[in-house]
């Protein structure tokens, strides 16, 4: 079978490359030339661990190609993916003006029957919006059905996740459609992995309904953190206290500076403004966008108690993308974090293993450094804000020595309180009480 994808962003090259994988024919397709081109060398614009070489092993085995051309893309598939951005609209509804476009794109140059899937996160009735745009922009009448198929991918994980997934969701109301669907997946079978196969308006959903819920437990361990601090419990155990609940389970209940990235953000604006349509205020979503955007302003109050004020003062930032194993910055709280200190005075010196370059090139004033003891070197205090590996074996002799108080901010929870405050540091966490240097140590 051959299959086309429109978009190469993250979602839509993993998708074409696992697919390929799978044995599948696919042609990737983008507006944009110059990422076409570096695609073609099997250069990948973006960070995520082993995409490079599929994407090479696609090349190399003939089972993936690139082009700008929506027609070629168009003809040669019998199934077609749109994965291009739905970014947030002033009012956070989702914009879909990318999807409507490709849309067109496909009716005009289709030329008989496509199934067209909606892997990109649209909110509930993109897909009968799509079938109108595509009916209406037809040169000819062609048949064709409509498909939700929306992706699970955690940055960091993607590869593993499209080829070892919780489920698959397929939103249609065509059996031939959920035939063709169900092929394409069938590697998955050996698997046993779970399909859930429902209307179009239900796949849409079942993806904004994860999204939010996993923001609600970001958020929820947040504000039970901050309760933690003030009345000295350890927010490490309670996580663990209420995980091994099973009807909790210990996923996403990690303490820290707040969600970010390019899914839980602007899926939760997207929900609440769908619940303002229909007539229905979303509150618990809205509560966890609300929770989550405080949550940056009190790690600021943290460092800020700590060192107290914070004009003239350098800190050293280790971690800028929003997770580890990933470049991407958008909405990361490291950034949001970074601008505040420095709107109050202070100097940012950062590193990040995958997106030190690119976090430089948004947030002017950053101080580029080449490695964790670089970014040390005369600051104030430390800030763990990433928990990229690396980060997690720290040498704390060296970087007391190259910083000018030893002070540990660890806004990820990477570390035990008693082994930092061993090496004469005063370390600060989040939900965990905090912790005095040693004496043995001073």
């Amino acid at each position: 079978m051959h299959i086309s994808v429109i978009g190469t962003g993250y979602v839509g090259l993993v998708t074409g490359a696992c697919f390929s994988e799978f044995g599948v024919n696919v042609t990737c397709m983008d507006t944009d030339a110059k990422r076409i081109a570096r695609l073609e060398k099997g250069d990948v614009p973006f960070y995520e661990p082993g995409i490079t070489e599929l994407v090479a092993k696609g090349i190399r085995e003939n089972r993936i190609s690139f082009t700008t051309d929506v027609a070629k893309a168009v003809d040669k598939a019998l199934a077609i993916f749109i994965a291009v951005g739905t970014p947030p609209k002033p009012d956070g509804s989702a914009d879909l003006s990318y999807v409507e476009e490709v849309g067109r794109g496909i009716a005009r140059t289709m030329t008989g029957y496509k199934v067209i899937v909606t892997k990109s996160t649209v909110p509930v009735g993109t897909g009968e919006k799509l079938r109108e745009v595509i009916n209406a922009n037809q040169s000819g009448k062609f048949r064709f059905d409509i498909v939700s198929n929306p992706e699970f991918l955690r940055e960091g994980s993607a590869i593993e996740d499209f080829m070892r997934p919780n489920r698959v969701v397929i939103g249609a109301d065509s059996e031939q459609a959920i035939a063709i669907m169900k092929d394409l997946y069938r590697p998955l079978y050996l698997l046993e992995t779970p399909f859930v196969v429902t209307d179009i308006p239900t796949a849409e959903m079942i993806k904004y309904a994860s999204n939010a819920f996993l923001a609600t437990k970001i958020s929820f361990i947040n504000e039970i953190a901050t309760v933690c601090e003030r009345v000295g419990a350890d927010v490490q155990m309670v996580s663990k206290g209420m995980g091994l609940d099973n009807r909790i389970g210990s996923k996403f209940l990690h303490a820290g500076p707040g969600f970010g990235g390019s899914c839980f953000p602007k899926d939760l604006a997207a929900l609440v403004q769908t619940g303002e349509r229909v007539g229905y205020p979303m509150q618990i979503a809205s509560a966890a966008a609300l929770v989550n955007e405080q949550q940056r302003a009190r790690m600021v109050e943290k460092i800020k108690g700590s060192v107290g004020e914070l004009k003239g003062k350098t800190f050293g930032m280790l971690g800028l993308s929003f997770k580890p194993n990933t470049n991407d910055l958008r909405d990361a709280p490291a950034l949001a974090i970074a601008q505040e200190l420095m709107k109050q005075g202070a100097t940012v010196r950062v590193y990040d293993p995958a997106a030190l370059e690119e976090a430089c090139r948004m947030i002017s004033g950053l101080i580029p450094c080449k490695d964790a003891y670089e970014t040390a070197e005369g600051a104030d205090a430390l800030i763990l804000m990433t928990e990229w590996n690396q980060f997690r074996t720290l040498d704390f002799d060296r970087l007391k020595a190259l910083l000018r108080q030893p002070i540990f901010f660890d806004l990820r929870n990477v570390y035990e309180s008693d082994r930092v405050a061993a090496f004469g540091f005063r370390h600060i966490s989040v939900g965990r009480p905090s912790k005095a240097p040693s004496p043995a140590s001073s």
